[in-house]
């Protein structure tokens, strides 16, 4: 049960639709395939989505930091030696999405030698989760029919909103346009990317108080420290930290502080470990916590739900899980499946799915 090598694969699939929001723009789903090999014949994967624009990493940078600096440090480590393996990974600040992938391949690698799902490993909770969609920039009648076709094809009826544009009635238009359209048995929250200042998140949120709004998210800048807990003071919804939340001690920071009083988990950034250490964190401070999208391939979704499922409080909630639906195309032999508003998690070993080796060789930009 040893690791005896790590790859980083880089591979670039367009987006059939481009997602937009506050703080930038995708088109092409340029990520980087982790494979974790062990002296069993076992490979455990994960998919690593660098998202400059919030964390500051790249395509690049993920394959130099997996390479050079992170399987030298695990190679030759068990798998079951999986603090070890998060202590060896964070010793080098920041790339969270590099450590978050070998995390999570070292996960998968160990539920597949152990013939267990990742969840039952992580909990074992349940085994599905509800599907929320997020819905990034565009007309108001545009996305309208863009929830529309998700409730009627996918039984979606969860819809996160991205908002934070100037001004700041754009956004409010939207949201009001998709509650009238939809009706009122559909859950809607917006997420701002910090995109407005804490004045123009209050302004939205007086404008939208009678839309039924289940969450607000990263409204305003993170290092607006005053800024933000004035604006979480004057919300009667949740308040969720996302981008200012990376870590277990900036959630502490984040919620203890007054600037948020609830919490996003992503596992792209926070592995299976470090998102385990989020959850518990939460549960004993008694906030709400929502399984977010870092605009996720289709093994990225997997993960979450993975997580998701494994846990009461992470399943209460829908998951970030359909954005995948974006994609021209995927990695997997075997697409996943959202069926009346849920996502499943596959019952094979580890994370329970294969990268098809012809659709890698046609997407991976390495050689």
């Amino acid at each position: 049960m040893k690791i005896t090598a790590v790859e980083a694969i880089p591979y670039t699939i367009p987006y059939a639709k481009p997602l937009r929001f506050a703080s930038g723009e995708v088109y092409a789903a340029e990520h980087v395939l982790v494979r974790v090999h062990t002296d069993e014949g076992v490979v455990g994967i994960a998919d690593a989505p660098p998202r400059p624009f919030t964390y500051g990493e790249t395509q690049a940078s993920v394959i130099a930091a997996v390479e050079g600096i992170f399987a030298p440090q695990v190679v030759g480590v068990r798998l079951v030696d999986r603090e070890l393996i998060a202590s060896r990974l964070a010793r080098t600040v920041g790339n969270p999405v590099a450590k978050s992938a070998v995390d999570m391949a070292v996960w998968d690698a160990l539920g597949r030698t152990l013939d267990l799902t990742v969840t039952d490993l992580l909990g074992g909770y349940t085994d599905r989760m509800r599907v929320s969609h997020m819905l990034g920039f565009d007309e108001p009648q545009a996305m309208v029919a863009e929830a529309e076709r998700m409730r009627d094809t996918y039984g979606i009826t969860t819809f996160k909103v991205k908002v934070g544009r100037t001004p700041y009635r754009r956004d409010t238009a939207v949201v009001r346009a998709l509650r009238e359209g939809l009706g009122e048995d559909v859950e809607l929250y917006v997420d701002g990317n910090r995109g407005w200042s804490p004045a123009e998140s209050a302004r939205a949120m007086h404008e939208m108080a009678d839309v039924g709004l289940l969450f607000a998210e990263e409204l305003c800048p993170a290092d607006d420290v005053l800024g933000r807990r004035w604006l979480v003071r004057q919300c009667d919804v949740p308040f969720i930290a996302d981008e200012s939340a990376v870590t277990p001690a900036d959630v502490t920071r984040e919620i203890l502080g007054g600037s948020a009083t609830a919490v996003s988990i992503k596992t792209a950034r926070t592995g299976f470990t470090y998102s385990q250490r989020v959850h518990h964190l939460a549960e004993g401070l008694g906030v709400e916590v929502v399984m977010g999208n870092q605009i996720d391939s289709q093994l990225g979704s997997m993960c979450t739900v993975a997580f998701g499922a494994a846990f009461r409080l992470t399943s209460r909630r829908a998951g970030e899980l359909s954005n995948f639906l974006d994609m021209s195309d995927d990695l997997l032999t075997e697409p996943l499946r959202i069926v009346d508003g849920h996502l499943a998690v596959r019952p094979g070993a580890g994370l329970g799915v294969e990268v098809d080796p012809d659709k890698l060789a046609r997407y991976r930009t390495d050689r």
